[in-house]
């Protein structure tokens, strides 16, 4: 993972391992993230979102193939 997510995921992992759901209720913290989202503090959701979104961009840039640009001389026309 790049270094620029790590951040996001540890500051992820902190609001978790903060939350209700994990302190009070006893539940791990991926158990939380996928069966009890919806109970997750603001703070813990929007990590996960910026987390997802920066996991994302990632693969997306990763992922696209790079194709050359077709070069058309202004003065000819392709036909």
């Amino acid at each position: 993972m790049s270094s620029s997510c790590k951040g996001l995921l540890a500051a992820m992992r902190d609001c978790l391992m903060r939350s209700d759901c994990v302190v009070k209720d006893g539940h791990k913290p991926s158990e939380c993230l996928r069966n009890h989202t919806h109970e997750l503090p603001e703070e813990c959701q929007s990590l996960r979102r910026a987390t997802f979104e920066c996991k994302r961009g990632m693969v997306s840039r990763g992922s696209r193939p790079i194709q050359p640009v077709p070069h058309v001389h202004p003065d000819r026309h392709e036909e």
